[in-house]
């Protein structure tokens, strides 16, 4: 994974890559490039936008916003060249359960204070740290959203009618779901499967062309000419507005504030995943390098710009940043056109997306939650070792059956617990060959490799506990240690204690300066225990001691 530099003295570490672009120099030819790329985002965003936004429980118009000002200030001040925001699938569960908790005010003004916490982070430089969530959690947690995604798709798919409404607990969402089987509208089924059956076909037959506008437009006119009984945007919501609203302050009230607060804080920590992990595909798609930190300081100003403007969640939406870089955007141009076009929807075409049958944008969700899915990766984890079978099972279940930062941080300790036994089992201690020292009777060598730190620690204890029971001297080459530990540094003080009380030496060889002056940092040092270079030198030291007995 490839970052830009952090450090504190890079003074571009905080600039959009905007910036970046027009340094380099910006012509019309580039200003075209982006203009299709732009267009061609827009068409993919614009059912998206509108389905995500439905399915989190909040009214389509609401994902257009969001769509607008987020996507705009995304691209405007991000740190990565090809980065599209937006609201995203990953973000339903949360921002439904939020809805559903505090109201849409709440919702607003969780995603208005989870802005503030992404600018901290990005200040902070956070974002270097997001890179080191292990690739079992991000695969875990990714397929948990995706059967999320899917199972709250279910009722508007088969068209079920519930009295009691939708329970957001997926176990008791699908009991619900099959008590009301008797309610399945034939002509919702026919109309998602229509959906779902074109955008596959398209994706096939014509992979250059917008497959989900083109689904949902041949839905919504198969529905208006044949009269379907087909719930749609217009008949549940009504017209949709033909421009942004004006900009207005959620309530800051301390009430409100601390309701909100949990929220904002799951909001933040799931876009800063999400946001740098599209970073990290667009950089592996186009060879650019981002800036983490930037990003998060954009992403924060992208949420409070969206809340401003009664939007919801912005993130890095990695769909729309790959079709973004696959339809030869040259930078952050592109990004910024797709939010206006997307705002020239709204002006021009807004009445017709009344007709748009929420049966065609629930199987737009769950084409989106098949892709989102990544089976082939998730076997792959499964079959590869225990240790990551186990990270991305927990993470999965967790996030389906019980909470989604639940599973991130579970599954991050897991990911943890997983590291750390393999790296102890790296590190290794053997006696030293007679080819590689001269045996002799009062004294016995061993050699330590690999990172000698409280995991290894532990490991090892008992053989050097074993190892101090002879009253001789004991000595370690640790030539191959690269580091040590407050835990490793403190079973060296065990070890010398034993083999001092019966009469011995521990002496520590080949040790690196950096590794020493860490011991004597931490009170290891002489006549506890002797730091020599070799093992030759502990053998002149014994040799005197037997000439001067």
């Amino acid at each position: 994974m490839t970052h830009a530099p952090s450090g504190r003295n890079d003074r571009t570490e905080f600039l959009p890559k905007l910036w970046t672009v027009w340094r380099e120099g910006y012509g019309l030819a580039d200003l075209r490039a982006d203009v299709m790329a732009g267009l061609t985002v827009a068409i993919v965003a614009l059912p998206l936008s509108m389905a995500i936004a439905i399915a989190s429980g909040v009214g389509p118009e609401r994902g257009l916003y969001t769509a607008i000002v987020g996507g705009f200030l995304v691209s405007a001040l991000g740190g990565s060249r090809y980065q599209i925001g937006g609201p995203a699938g990953a973000f339903i569960v949360l921002v439904s359960a939020c809805v559903m908790t505090i109201g849409l005010q709440g919702l607003i003004l969780a995603t208005f204070l989870s802005g503030f916490v992404l600018i901290a982070a990005g200040l902070l430089r956070f974002g270097t740290y997001i890179r080191y969530i292990p690739y079992p959690v991000t695969v875990g947690f990714t397929a948990g959203i995706a059967v999320i995604i899917f199972a709250s798709q279910l009722r508007e798919m088969f068209g079920l009618s519930l009295s009691g409404g939708e329970p957001a607990e997926i176990l008791q969402k699908v009991q619900a779901l099959w008590a009301a089987r008797g309610t399945v509208t034939p002509s919702a089924v026919a109309v998602a499967a229509l959906t779902v059956a074109a955008i596959v076909g398209l994706k096939r037959l014509r992979p250059g062309w917008p497959g989900m506008l083109v689904a949902v437009a041949l839905a919504s006119l198969v529905v208006a000419v044949l009269d379907l009984p087909v719930e749609t945007i217009g008949t549940r919501f009504g017209a949709l507005p033909n421009m942004l609203p004006m900009p207005a302050l959620p309530d800051l009230g301390w009430a409100e504030v601390q309701a909100a607060l949990p929220w904002a804080m799951s909001f933040a920590l799931l876009g800063a995943i999400e946001s740098l992990l599209s970073a990290v595909v667009a950089d592996g798609m186009s060879g650019a390098r981002h800036r983490s930190n930037a990003e998060l300081v954009a992403q924060g100003v992208a949420n409070i710009g969206s809340a401003v403007f009664g939007g919801f969640c912005v993130t890095g939406t990695i769909a729309r940043t790959a079709t973004n870089v696959r339809a030869g955007s040259r930078g952050p141009v592109s990004g910024m056109l797709h939010a206006l076009f997307i705002l020239a929807f709204m002006l021009v075409a807004a009445p017709l997306a009344a007709y748009i049958p929420l049966a065609a944008l629930a199987g737009v969700l769950a084409v989106v939650a098949w892709g989102m899915a990544e089976r082939h990766e998730f076997v792959a984890l499964l079959r590869s070792s225990r240790g990551d079978a186990m990270v991305v099972s927990v993470t999965f279940l967790l996030v389906v059956f019980r909470d989604l930062t639940e599973g991130i941080i579970v599954g991050f300790a897991l990911a943890g617990i997983v590291f750390i036994k393999r790296m102890s089992e790296g590190t290794a201690m053997r006696p030293l060959a007679e080819h590689q020292v001269t045996a002799r009777e009062d004294r016995v060598v061993y050699f330590l490799e690999g990172p000698y730190f409280f995991g290894a620690a532990a490991q090892l204890g008992g053989v050097l506990d074993r190892i101090a029971e002879a009253p001789r001297a004991l000595v370690l080459d640790m030539s191959g240690v690269p580091l040590i530990d407050s835990s490793g540094a403190r079973s060296f003080h065990t070890l010398a204690a034993r083999v001092r009380r019966r009469g011995g030496q521990l002496y520590l060889v080949g040790l690196r300066d950096s590794l020493r002056r860490q011991l004597e940092a931490q009170g290891l040092g002489e006549p506890e225990v002797r730091f020599l270079p070799d093992v030759a030198a502990v053998d002149r030291i014994l040799d005197r001691a037997v000439e001067s007995n």
